[in-house]
């Protein structure tokens, strides 16, 4: 993996607390899907990539599975201990999917909840189908930013600002646009995809602050040098004067596969 995207996908740590707090959290009815669509039963053994702070831990250990939780960061790991702390089934363990050893245990599941793109691209479907026990599920879940035709003015007049600072990336595409997400043709030597499911839209209301504090734990907004990303928030900032809070849209959505047999010696 380039240096520069384990920098970035390291980052998140660096504002664990801003993390925890302003990122979406999918919706009840995500995981209670999960757990049917993958299979699963409470006891079952499942590997989560990149926990975060917890927030996806939690539906699952409240759901009876036992999890082996990955995080990458040392604050976002220890956040995730303490809100984990009374489920003794969940064990968060600090470091990389990649160098992750089973130890011969085999997995129901792998769980990836926004965190997927952030692994080694050779290992990203060959390394969960090798984890998995016959019948194991790869989870894919997550939330997409959207901008709805009735969106704040905000969202349409900050774009100048992104524009100004060379952002990679469009424009959130409308809510009804966005459909399930697919595995891609590399997984197809590994998982058959059994679902793909879209959920609809719900909203968050952010502070002006707790929206800059959001865009500053954005890969985006640190994939900038310093003095970009210094010029990026200011004028973001600078713009939120006129907006003391702000309501961003998402869209979730949730994808399993099941773990081909020719696939158990990958």
């Amino acid at each position: 993996m380039a240096v520069e995207q384990t920098d970035l996908r390291a980052g998140f740590d660096a504002e664990a607390e801003a993390f925890e707090r302003t990122r979406p959290v999918c919706p009840a009815a995500l995981f209670a899907d999960l757990v049917a669509l993958a299979g699963l039963a409470p006891g079952d053994r499942v590997l989560e990539i990149g926990c975060g702070s917890g927030q996806a831990t939690l539906p699952l250990a409240e759901r009876g599975l036992a999890v082996t939780a990955l995080e990458l960061g040392p604050n976002l790991a220890a956040l995730a201990r303490r809100r984990l702390q009374p489920y003794a089934t969940v064990e968060v363990v600090t470091g990389a999917f990649e160098d992750w050893q089973p130890h011969g245990r085999r997995l129901a599941a792998v769980v990836a909840v926004n965190a997927l793109h952030w692994v080694e691209p050779a290992l990203r479907y060959a390394k969960p189908a090798a984890l998995l026990a016959p019948g194991g599920a790869l989870v894919v879940a997550g939330c997409h930013w959207a901008q709805p035709h009735n969106a704040e003015p905000f969202w349409r007049e900050v774009q100048a600002d992104y524009r100004a600072v060379g952002y990679a990336g469009e424009p959130p595409p409308a809510p009804e646009t966005i459909g399930p997400w697919h595995l891609p043709p590399e997984a197809a030597p590994y998982f058959e995809e059994t679902a793909a499911r879209r959920y609809p839209p719900f909203q968050v209301a952010y502070s002006a602050g707790d929206y800059l504090a959001l865009l500053a734990t954005q890969s985006g907004t640190r994939a900038l040098d310093a003095a970009r990303q210094r010029e990026f928030l200011d004028r973001v900032r600078l713009r939120l004067r006129d907006w003391p809070q702000v309501t961003a849209t998402f869209v979730p959505f949730l994808t399993v596969g099941a773990r081909l047999t020719m696939a158990s010696g990958a």
